[in-house]
């Protein structure tokens, strides 16, 4: 059965979070940018930013 982005946004809570580094070394902080739920049936990933983002250095995704 497959889940459409209403019932994901809407039925659970994100199993992911989702940050970009700014900095580098010890220095660096992560700041979020958005939230993931995690399709156990396909082993992906569904991810929501906030608002409008402009990502060049890609992102991670950290288990809540």
């Amino acid at each position: 059965m497959e889940t459409t982005t209403q019932e994901t946004e809407t039925g659970n809570r994100p199993t992911h979070v989702v940050k970009v580094r700014d900095g580098h070394g010890r220095k660096a902080s992560y700041d979020r940018i958005g939230v993931a739920w995690e399709n156990l049936e396909t082993g992906g990933f569904w991810v929501k930013l906030h608002g409008t983002q402009i990502v060049s250095e890609g992102f991670s995704i950290y288990p809540i």
